[in-house]
């Protein structure tokens, strides 16, 4: 017997029926988890990093499509963020204006349900995180493309706050255009100094003679454009959106895989979810073999090393600075034997923190 079209609709209306009274029924769960933990803790906090990661992971693992494993995370994502913000919403400062990838980051990780608050720079997010006017802060850390944001690494040897997560986010550029621009007659782009270096092939293949102009954030660049006839902008998919632009072209990237990497950074530290990263700041001093001696021990106890950035010292008494990204938690035996036997021969060693790895 062939199903028809009117069947079909009825059970789907049937099925979203479920879906929502399961969905309040959760959110219900939610508030009583709220209660429950005021009742027991007065300095009581609602955001745990490595319960979401962990329920994240789970959704992935029972997914059998078709909707992929990422896009189902997403939704769950979503009811999380809503949920959580009945029990009280999570406030975030971001790397601003509106419209950036640092949003779009704090979106991804925390749910549309969330208070994004842009900061006009890094440092102020370190900042508000650091004297509780926010819960947690967003900040780039690193591009597939372009490398490290030393900027952000630097504020980390003077700010007390953890790492509590990271977010990786497929960055994808496009040509955007207002209602105004004359799109023949384009003869100046504006885009954040980074994103025009990701688009340079493209741009000295299709606008070889307009003019690059680096702006503070692609934000920056879409706004401008709004009162230029003869301007464009490199921004993503947000600022597109927030700003009421039309994409000419859209991914315009040089290299199809461009991601950052963004950290999630608070004041509380992070238990162990299962599948974690740890970040730590070791100071050396300048003698032969010392970046041997430094690594030696993770190889030897077989931990994963995901990154190694070199900065110079701000302390006249040390010659390095390492930081250091590698699998596993600070509370793990295996890692804190490992963070004992570099502290015996560095000048100081401090972990900025043990969080989950990027789940989606």
């Amino acid at each position: 017997m062939t199903i028809t079209l009117q069947q079909l609709r009825e059970q789907i209306d049937m099925l979203d029926a479920k879906i929502q009274e399961l969905i309040s029924e959760r959110a219900r769960c939610a508030q009583q988890v709220a209660e429950v933990k005021k009742a027991e803790d007065k300095d009581v906090v609602f955001y745990r990093p490595e319960r979401e990661a962990q329920v994240l992971r789970n959704v992935m693992e029972r997914n059998q499509g078709p909707l992929d494993n990422e896009e189902m995370a997403r939704l769950f994502r979503e009811i999380m963020s809503a949920c959580l913000a009945l029990e009280q919403p999570v406030r975030v400062a971001y790397l601003g204006p509106e419209g950036t990838f640092t949003q779009a980051a704090a979106i991804k990780h925390f749910g549309h349900s969330c208070v994004s608050i842009p900061m006009a720079a890094i440092d102020e997010v370190f900042r508000e995180v650091a004297a509780g006017a926010v819960n947690y802060g967003v900040v780039p850390v690193e591009n597939s493309t372009e490398g490290v944001i030393n900027h952000t690494l630097d504020n980390f040897m003077d700010s007390s706050v953890h790492i509590c997560g990271e977010v990786e986010l497929r960055i994808h550029h496009h040509l955007l255009v207002s209602d105004i621009t004359k799109t023949e007659n384009i003869t100046r782009i504006y885009s954040h100094a980074q994103s025009l270096a990701q688009c340079r092939k493209w741009l000295d293949s299709h606008f070889p003679k307009a003019e690059r102009v680096a702006v503070s954030s692609n934000a920056e660049a879409a706004k401008r454009i709004q009162s230029e006839w003869n301007s464009a902008a490199i921004a993503g998919d947000m600022a597109a959106e927030l700003y009421g632009l039309t994409k000419r072209s859209e991914k315009i990237e040089d290299m199809p895989d461009n991601s950052t990497r963004f950290l999630i950074i608070g004041t509380q530290p992070v238990s162990a979810s299962g599948d974690d990263k740890t970040s730590i700041i070791v100071a050396v001093r300048n003698k032969p073999g010392a970046l041997y001696n430094l690594l030696a021990p993770f190889h030897s106890n077989g931990i994963d090393l995901t990154r190694v950035e070199t900065r110079p010292s701000r302390n006249g008494a040390w010659s390095y600075v390492f930081f250091i990204d590698f699998v596993g938690h600070a509370d793990e035996q295996k890692v804190s034997s490992v963070l004992s036997e570099i502290a015996d021969q560095a000048a100081d060693v401090r972990v900025l923190g043990s969080y989950p790895r990027a789940v989606m």
